[in-house]
């Protein structure tokens, strides 16, 4: 058997785990900042996931200004943890650090991205405003589309802030991500 026959798919499998729960936490500090509701079932059901470290993390790391950075420094623990099981042949701190901010900063802002889609399509088959799902993505995106909704009213119906959003959020990961990538 080759030397990674039972590494990779193992990497892959922990990659997913951690990843999916760097994701919740993103949403979990979204959410947070963004002033939604914690009754939803959806918020509730993150909340209760990522409960316990942030307990542990709390008293080092207290929220400031509505952003919760004991959830913000567990995401970059994880992702650094990633990072080191990736390049074990030589951890260097200071690369993995910037990978991991620089990982971080992409995934949040693809959930931003994601989530304007999303509200996108919702708008076109109109889902009932109940919808914990759907209530929570509109709490997510209000940040970042508020802006945009200011600048750009809707004209006969349709509203194309969404674009001029998601068009400035490309441009930023574009101007953020290389020149962190080139710290390394």
């Amino acid at each position: 058997m080759p030397d990674g026959y039972l590494s990779n798919p193992l990497m892959l499998i922990i990659n997913s785990l951690v990843g999916a729960y760097i994701f919740i936490l993103i949403i979990r500090v979204l959410l947070q900042y963004s002033g939604a509701d914690s009754r939803n079932p959806v918020s509730s059901f993150i909340i209760k996931a990522t409960q316990a470290p942030l307990k542990v993390l709390k008293p080092i790391f207290p929220t400031v200004k509505g952003f919760n950075l004991s959830a913000i420094s567990l995401m970059l623990i994880l992702q650094m943890l990633l990072g080191f099981l990736a390049m074990s042949g030589q951890p260097n701190v200071w690369v993995i650090f910037i990978w991991s901010l620089t990982e971080l900063i992409g995934s949040i802002i693809n959930v931003f991205i994601y989530s304007i889609f999303a509200t996108v399509i919702l708008s076109w088959i109109n889902p009932s405003a109940h919808n914990p799902v759907v209530t929570l993505l509109y709490k997510i995106t209000e940040p970042i589309m508020q802006p945009f909704q200011r600048i750009i009213p809707p004209m006969g119906g349709m509203d194309f802030s969404p674009i001029a959003a998601l068009l400035a959020l490309q441009v930023l990961k574009m101007l953020l991500i290389p020149p962190l990538f080139a710290l390394i």
